[in-house]
């Protein structure tokens, strides 16, 4: 696996591939690799004949107060991790190469993006123009075929496939399930911030998804009694959620009913660590 810095480096190295017809994938991450990233480069290993990795931890998605530079950062670790799962080439850039001086251009999605995570209460849509510009600026520099996501950040996925057919941009958009630790944890490089005392209390939000689950399965779909039995698991644990709603899978709008299609997304303060999770009710994603 070659590893390069710059976007010259980056489309010289991809150019005998381009022409010569290969299928090209990309893995954006901002590192500090967990398996959850490791199942997304073998996905994209199975279904092309190039993985690029990305790894830049993107100053422009986090807000003031955030941790950027505390974000933990292992680029010799996860290279080898990368490497081991096929990865042909691993994409690091500087700050200054992803944004140069006079950098003046945001890339933003409307309507996605002020609500759960983007509320202005919370992070802000201001998050979203950060991840929706890089991601766009990755989509150029590498050109690939397949871009590959997580489940866990299900509202991101969801404005940059909206991004991507807004633009046109060529480039299918994959989601992958969550990967969970054995206790049902989503798996984040910020579960790392957790005390052993809060990583036992962290599997609630996990169980609140669940609980929400098991109350559709009997047969239940009115949004109180759905969120209420969350909320019941999320108590239980001492955890109060930032947020805790049922949206439209498709479209984040609000729903009252669970109706097949139902996205139930939960953010929380545990520690140092901001946790998120979310089940789409009735459905497959996990």
């Amino acid at each position: 696996m070659n590893t390069v810095r710059t976007v010259t480096d980056l489309r010289l190295a991809l150019a005998p591939e381009r022409r010569a017809g290969r299928r090209i994938g990309l893995v954006p991450t901002m590192g500090a690799f967990h398996d959850g990233h490791l199942s997304l480069i073998a996905r994209a290993r199975k279904e092309c004949d190039v993985v690029v990795v990305s790894l830049f931890v993107n100053p422009a998605q986090f807000g003031p107060a955030e941790d950027l530079e505390s974000y933990p950062r292992h680029e010799s670790r996860d290279a080898a991790l990368a490497q081991t799962e096929g990865a042909d080439l691993l994409f690091a850039p500087s700050a200054d190469e992803v944004y140069p001086d006079g950098f003046a251009t945001a890339v933003t999605v409307e309507g996605l993006t002020g609500v759960l995570c983007g509320d202005p209460g919370r992070r802000g849509s201001e998050h979203f123009a950060g991840v929706t510009t890089v991601v766009a600026k990755l989509f150029n520099m590498v050109q690939p075929d397949r871009a590959y996501f997580g489940q866990k950040d299900a509202q991101q996925a969801i404005v940059i496939e909206k991004m991507a057919r807004d633009l046109d941009l060529p480039v299918e958009v994959v989601t992958c399930p969550t990967v969970r630790e054995a206790d049902g944890l989503a798996m984040s490089s910020r579960n790392a911030y957790l005390s052993a005392k809060e990583r036992s209390r962290a599997p609630a939000l996990n169980r609140a998804l669940e609980a929400a689950d098991s109350t559709v399965a009997r047969g239940e779909r009115s949004a109180s009694a759905v969120l209420g039995a969350a909320r019941r698991e999320l108590h239980a644990a001492g955890i109060e959620p930032e947020y805790l709603e049922l949206r439209s899978a498709s479209d984040l709008q609000p729903v009252e009913h669970v109706n097949g299609s139902t996205l139930l997304a939960v953010a929380a303060q545990v520690g140092k660590a901001r946790l998120i999770d979310n089940r789409v009710l009735g459905g497959t994603s996990s």
